[in-house]
């Protein structure tokens, strides 16, 4: 195995397996799935596994939709330790908070996987989300989200060497690319990406449009919800939950985004 870039890949030597008898030898680049523990004045709170880089964005996006802070500025230090053993090297933050109580609030008691947002919460009730329903008015048109998908597939470097990485990108409602993040895990790329906005002071996100690269489900219309992103569309389909948090929280739906159609799951009237 070989390591490249900030170890978003890694190469690996392969057997190629034809339909017949044939077999090659050969480099194959697969996407770097590692854990990440947050620590909290040096103790241990949680550990997501992503692919790293960006992970600053991913740590401070993280705390807010799940709650623990509000703003970028209630983080005071984000630090790397460096008295690691090798393994824990590049993959350990350690976060001081401007109200170490709010630390509390992190209700994780396992370890959150690439393939789930939720894993590691105790009770039912602890995914529910208290917010105020969406109401901007923001608007984009049907021509304009049909092309999202094709300005969202050429800035995804990591998935093109892979094939194994989700992405999250924002845009404005005139379909301009505003930044884009890739991850394992579906939902650490939209932390990612709400983690950058954070940072650059423009939370809420109400007059942008999210586009994700896979399918939708709950937690990923919770974070848009905590984000305030009224427009989320997807190239695959939602899941009932989704639908149903989208209807309640006032967000537009949409899945299945080709460029010769849609389908609207929730609150449709943004879509001009």
């Amino acid at each position: 195995m070989n390591m490249t870039g900030m170890w978003e890949t890694a190469s690996y030597s392969i057997e190629r397996l034809d339909g017949g008898e044939t077999e090659q030898r050969r480099e194959d680049v697969l996407a770097v799935e590692a854990p990440l523990e947050i620590r909290f004045a040096g103790r241990p709170a949680a550990v997501l596994m992503r692919t790293p880089g960006h992970d600053e964005e991913l740590v401070r996006g993280y705390l807010f939709t799940e709650g623990i802070i509000g703003r970028a500025d209630e983080i005071l230090e984000m630090t790397r330790p460096d008295d690691l053993a090798p393994g824990l090297v590049g993959n350990v933050i350690d976060v001081r908070l401007a109200s170490m109580r709010k630390a509390a609030r992190l209700d994780r008691s396992n370890v959150s996987s690439a393939s789930c947002g939720v894993c590691g919460k105790r009770s039912i009730a602890s995914i529910e989300i208290a917010a105020e329903r969406i109401d901007a008015p923001t608007e984009v048109a049907r021509e304009v989200l049909s092309t999202l998908p094709g300005k969202l597939k050429p800035a995804q470097p990591t998935f093109r060497l892979t094939g194994g990485v989700h992405a999250s990108g924002l845009f404005t409602p005139e379909g301009e690319l505003v930044a884009v993040r890739e991850d394992v895990g579906r939902h650490n790329a939209l932390d990612k990406l709400i983690g950058w906005a954070l940072a650059a002071d423009l939370i809420p996100l109400d007059r942008r449009v999210l586009l994700l690269s896979g399918r939708v489900s709950h937690e990923l219309i919770q974070k848009a919800v905590a984000a305030s992103i009224p427009i989320v569309a997807a190239v695959g389909a939602p899941s009932s939950l989704a639908v149903d948090l989208a209807d309640r929280f006032g967000i537009t739906l949409v899945g299945f985004l080709r460029p010769d159609g849609m389908n609207a799951y929730a609150n449709s009237s943004r879509i001009r």
